[in-house]
């Protein structure tokens, strides 16, 4: 994922997607393959510390298979495994540029925030996304 993620973006992302995810959280995790290259992936993970809540970091579809229901079809089987283990709610976090991922969100059900800004660092705002599972 490490080696299409930047141009899936069309800029530097890849510092977003640290190994120690896929490390930690594979099992949260799922990466959709066509010919042994992926095509689409989500990477998330239930809390450690905070027991119902499941949490979304990153969600990637090549933009050639956008469109096809890949990222639906991630966004349910991650809300089935988090059901499974005992989540109640989901969430994740965008920049505000993020049109098309904020628009993606709310047509999955979650709740959008404003911007909030300083979310993760001074000056940077980000969009929260919840929802019940």
């Amino acid at each position: 994922m490490s080696r299409v993620v930047d141009d899936w973006w069309g800029r530097p992302i890849v510092a977003s997607l640290p190994r120690l995810f896929l490390d930690h959280f594979w099992s949260t995790s799922t990466v959709v393959e066509d010919d042994r290259r992926p095509v689409a992936f989500l990477v998330g993970f239930l809390s450690p510390s905070e027991p119902g809540k499941a949490y979304i970091h990153f969600v990637g579809v090549d933009p050639e298979h956008r469109g096809a229901g890949l990222g639906r079809d991630l966004y349910e089987r991650f809300f089935a495994m988090a059901r499974e283990r005992g989540a109640t709610e989901v969430s994740a976090v965008t920049s505000p540029i993020n049109t098309g991922s904020i628009a993606f969100h709310r047509t999955m059900g979650f709740d959008v925030s404003d911007p909030i800004d300083g979310y993760d660092q001074p000056g940077a705002a980000l969009v929260h996304f919840h929802r019940d599972l």
